[in-house]
């Protein structure tokens, strides 16, 4: 997902001569003082690049202090949004209406002490605030295994079913993990005479639950969550790297060969990764795990000298620099196994280890050396960029990497920028019946890129980005991830969702004052946009249709696709 920037790390340390030290683990997203709280995501700045603010945060500990929390506001008019102690959302999910004065927060902070693992039934119920990884250990100390999970473990039970977060499946459930939600508790409004605010338990054949286990936190406040289990079980993985000739035809039968396979393409190098990911009896030799590369602790002295390094490539449009880190990295990543290790380090294939660790990972969250950090920490000017996550109908995704391809292959090297961010990422989703879930078998796609410290400045390649990602969401219908995406990826989304206008019936019928809408989540749910503004497209907040939309003072201008021509992105001339 993130640039390699220890690669640089030698060199950087030499240039710099000494270590700065910084507090290691990530700050809370909450900041208030005398005149308010002002909500943050974990990079520090949202899409718009408008701070969020709001009049107050209160931390409930326990389900009754929850309930207290949504009556006081139900009572006094307020609108509301939950935020959790990590904050990994893209979009502003969590903050309510800037044009609504009177709001408040609610943060799962300290309403994580409940893991309940009922053995008999094969279950887990966890207060919403638990975070993944306390999950996932208390469940395998017991013997047991949480099949679907996402890559990156900073996230809350909450939070991750809430935004529809997953792995890579198409076998049994899943890979989505609000698929295996098989119970629900949500905190809603209520009548004066039931206390303002009521806890509703919402069981696996309760209609609710497709509208409740991906919600975008705007049907109430979900207060406890209980995911199916299976008996404890191992994993053997193999990373196979050879060439993308036939990834368009390949990547169908990849899926349903492996039970948790995944495949990374290098556009710029001609490379595809296939992961062969399947499980294994308990009694298979191996203690491994995966240690994910960029969701590794790293010098803040590498992170912040990396990002210096590809602001001058930036600036120098030095195209070539950036495909000479992009032949470097992914030969390393190769070599280290993109942090899979048999025990501290990798030693060959196949890596084999328990559930629990080898599904999700981040490190750097809980590293104890003050000279490191992940390398996104914004408080160290380091890694800043954008990412894109496009679920495809299955059928319709060989059909978009012929088209990645035919843009490839008119100039490999502006692929490069996103191939020194780990490629494209491509992994695999189930139908689900959540009404905000996948209707049909998916592919889901992300890639990373540059972001520009300033949001009038243009990008490198910047064209290039902007028609792949139209190619996505515009041309192949993709759905956007929901806690992820620049603006444009959610345009006319409701359109894409059968069941989308059940959700709002549920919405109005659990919170009918609206309370827990937001300026965000009004433009998703009612589909009002922005007007156009000077340099709007720069960073995803339209597409253009004049050239003041992108820079013209730059040297950007709006122009149609190479590729697909009814694209209109930014190109430098």
């Amino acid at each position: 997902m993130f640039h390699f920037w220890w690669l640089l790390g030698a060199l950087h340390l030499v240039l710099w001569g000494s270590t700065i030290t910084h507090a290691t683990l990530p700050p809370p997203p909450v900041q208030c003082n005398d005149t308010g709280c002002t909500l943050f995501n974990s990079y520090g700045v949202w899409n718009d690049r408008k701070d969020c603010h709001v009049p107050t945060i209160t931390y409930p500990t326990n389900e009754e202090e929850l309930r207290l929390a949504v009556a006081h506001a139900n009572q006094n008019n307020l609108k509301v949004k939950v935020v959790s102690r990590f904050s990994h959302t893209i979009p502003k999910l969590a903050c309510p209406d800037s044009q609504y004065g009177n709001s408040m927060l609610i943060s799962t902070l300290k309403y994580n002490s409940s893991i309940e693992i009922d053995e008999a039934n094969l279950a887990v119920t966890a207060d919403a605030g638990v975070g993944l990884r306390e999950l996932i250990d208390e469940v395998e100390r017991a013997g047991f295994s949480l099949v679907p999970a996402p890559y990156w473990e900073g996230v809350s039970v909450g939070g991750l079913i809430s935004t529809g977060a997953h792995g890579s499946s198409w076998w049994g459930k899943g890979g989505a993990v609000h698929d295996h939600v098989i119970g629900l508790s949500l905190v809603v409004p209520a009548k004066e005479s039931e206390g303002y605010a009521k806890i509703i338990r919402i069981g696996a054949k309760d209609p609710l639950l497709n509208a409740a286990k991906v919600s975008l936190g705007m049907l109430g406040v979900i207060s406890k969550v209980k995911l199916s289990l299976e008996p404890a079980f191992k994993r053997s993985i193999t990373y196979n790297s050879t060439d993308d000739t036939h990834i368009e035809d390949i990547f169908m039968d990849h899926g349903k060969k492996y039970e948790f396979a995944d495949v990374t393409w290098y556009p710029s190098r001609h490379t595809a990764v296939y992961r062969y990911d399947d499980r294994v009896p308990l009694s298979a030799s191996g203690d491994g795990e995966y240690d994910f590369l960029g969701f590794q602790a790293n010098s803040i002295v590498v992170s912040k000298s990396t990002r210096s390094s590809e602001k001058l490539l930036e600036k120098a449009r030095n195209v070539k620099g950036k495909c000479a880190l992009a032949t470097t990295f992914v030969g390393f990543k190769k070599l280290v196994a993109n942090g899979l290790k048999n025990g501290l380090i990798f030693t060959g294939y196949p890596v084999v280890g328990h559930q629990g660790k080898m599904q999700t990972s981040g490190s750097c969250l809980y590293s104890t050396r003050i000279d490191t950090s992940c390398a996104w920490d914004p408080r160290i000017s380091g890694l800043f960029f954008y990412e894109t996550t496009a679920i495809f109908p299955a059928s319709k995704f060989g059909d978009f990497l012929r088209d990645v391809k035919k843009l490839r292959d008119l100039k490999a090297d502006n692929f490069c920028g996103a191939d020194i961010y780990n490629g494209f990422l491509i992994r695999y989703i189930k139908a689900s019946p959540a009404y905000l879930g996948q209707s049909e078998e998916s592919i889901v796609l992300d890639f990373n890129y540059y972001r520009a410290d300033d949001s009038s400045t243009p990008r490198l390649n910047q064209d290039v980005w902007e028609e792949v990602e139209q190619m996505a969401f515009f041309k192949y219908g993709a759905k956007p991830h929901w806690a992820k995406n620049r603006n444009l990826a959610f345009f006319d989304v409701q359109h894409k969702y059968p069941n989308f206008n059940k959700f709002v019936a549920t919405k109005k019928q659990l919170d009918p004052k609206n309370m827990f809408s937001g300026e965000w989540s009004n433009e998703i749910l009612f589909g009002t946009q922005a007007v156009k503004a000077d340099g709007c497209a720069l960073e995803g907040q339209c597409t253009c249709s004049e050239d003041r939309h992108c820079s013209p003072k730059n040297g950007y201008f709006c122009k149609e696709g190479l590729v697909y021509k009814e694209a209109r992105v930014c190109r430098h001339s």
